[in-house]
């Protein structure tokens, strides 16, 4: 028997869509599930492969050793090095003190401590930032991947988003970067340089200063505090270089964050969590949005593959979850499809027995979307309902909206956007406090 979800008859701007149960039953419908990455990169591999910012231990290792340097040396130098690069942040070998003169010329001739290009960034009136962020070229037809990640400072955090893949896999119907095409992934030095982007641009290295007008933390800590996995990309697609990249970002002789601070957000790709528990050693988030596998067969597709039930057994037996170590479970707020006073009350059955919090999250329109946000007063009523039945149920007020750097808006239409910011500043316009920075080709 089939049954109907038709979007349209709550919400008029919505297209109607219908999944039957047979259909689901063989895991096809109307709607892909997954994209396949248009090309491959090796896991750890660096595209470019000239510069050493961004890699693992035993990647900077085996670098140093290829140049020559002899197998008694390579623990000392691999040590040096790793201090300058992710303590300092040192931009030319020049800077390393300690380092000898004829290992400095041996690293200039064969390395880099290149970043990423920035192609361009955007302030917005919030003080959250985003830059488009180009890598290096994996080969002659590759002018360089371009992904986004997003700074959101507060008082006393500041938040880094970055991005595991070029685009995504998945097709989520009411999230911007589900309708990009998926490129390949990230590879885990590429993941890592988006926090040295971000410290670069803000000024967070000892000695180091933020820019004129930047919002950041005032409490005395890092400016970047904390890494969510929620930029672009399904993390748990890209396991092998996610894992890799965290180890880089905990390291405590380097960029030092906590495990606890970094967040891997999924969509549900079940096989793959517990590896991530157990070799991460991550909080979790997971992208819910849906209380009934009809609906959630059509918000997020992978669902199909993975249902409601296999999800939450997975997040039982997530490694290490605790009241203190509770799951996130992120759940779009999206007026007339997922918000009534049932779907709440089915929320908390079924969580029931799961340590955790509720992330409610009032959805960010982007052009062409098919979905309308809650009204304020039904997602108070919503989180009300979770909020009596023990749950922690934040709404998350949403950041950068105006240049397109919310949660589920980001998207690589990078064209648009410079073009934009090019023709504000010729004319003098400071919408939003909206500036590209760079030349924009």
């Amino acid at each position: 028997m089939a049954t109907a979800l038709d979007i349209a008859k709550r919400n008029p701007n919505a297209a109607p869509l219908a999944v039957s149960d047979a259909a689901r039953a063989a895991g096809q419908t109307a709607l892909s599930i997954e994209k396949t990455a248009e090309m491959n990169v090796a896991a750890g591999a660096a595209p470019g492969g000239a510069s050493l910012v961004g890699l693992t231990r035993d990647q900077l290792k085996d670098s140093l050793a290829a140049i020559g340097v002899p197998e008694r040396e390579l623990k000392m130098r691999v040590a040096q090095i790793w201090n300058w690069i992710y303590f300092r942040g040192a931009k030319d070998f020049s800077e390393m003190s300690n380092v000898g003169k004829e290992l400095r010329a041996k690293l200039s001739q064969a390395y880099t401590l290149a970043r990423p290009q920035v192609v361009s960034e955007q302030v917005s009136k919030d003080g959250t930032r985003k830059w488009l962020i180009r890598m290096a070229s994996t080969g002659p037809l590759d002018k360089g991947a371009e992904i986004e990640c997003v700074y959101i400072p507060e008082v006393d955090r500041g938040t880094l988003c970055v991005s595991s893949q070029v685009g995504c896999t998945l097709t989520c119907s009411f999230c911007h970067t589900g309708t990009q095409r998926l490129v390949r992934n990230l590879t885990s030095a590429e993941i890592v340089a988006q926090l040295i982007v971000a410290r670069d641009c803000i000024g967070d290295w000892p000695h180091a200063t933020p820019p004129d007008g930047a919002f950041v933390p005032t409490d005395g800590g890092r400016f970047v505090s904390n890494i969510v996995f929620m930029g672009m990309g399904e993390p748990l697609y890209n396991t092998d270089n996610v894992v890799d990249a965290i180890g880089v970002l905990s390291d405590n002789e380097g960029l030092g964050l906590s495990r606890r601070r970094i967040t891997v957000s999924t969509s549900g790709v079940v096989p793959q969590m517990e590896r991530l528990g157990s070799e991460a050693n991550t909080m979790l988030a997971i992208s819910l949005h849906a209380v009934r596998d009809e609906l959630r067969d059509v918000l997020v597709p992978i669902n199909r593959k993975y249902d409601i039930k296999q999800l939450l057994d997975a997040c039982r037996a997530y490694p290490g979850l605790s009241n203190a170590r509770r799951i996130t479970f992120e759940y779009v707020m999206l007026k007339g499809v997922n918000d009534s006073d049932a779907d709440a009350r089915e929320l908390v059955r079924l969580l029931k027995g799961i340590p955790a919090k509720i992330n409610l999250i009032p959805f960010n329109p982007w052009p062409g979307s098919k979905y309308e946000c809650s009204d304020w007063e039904r997602i108070e009523r919503f989180s009300e309902i979770v909020y009596r039945a023990g749950y922690a149920s934040p709404v998350r007020t949403p950041r950068g909206r105006d240049i397109l750097a919310a949660c589920g808006q980001l998207k690589s239409e990078t064209e648009k956007l410079r073009a934009r910011a090019r023709m504000m500043a010729e004319q003098g316009i400071g919408a939003e406090g909206v500036y590209a920075v760079g030349n924009g080709e």
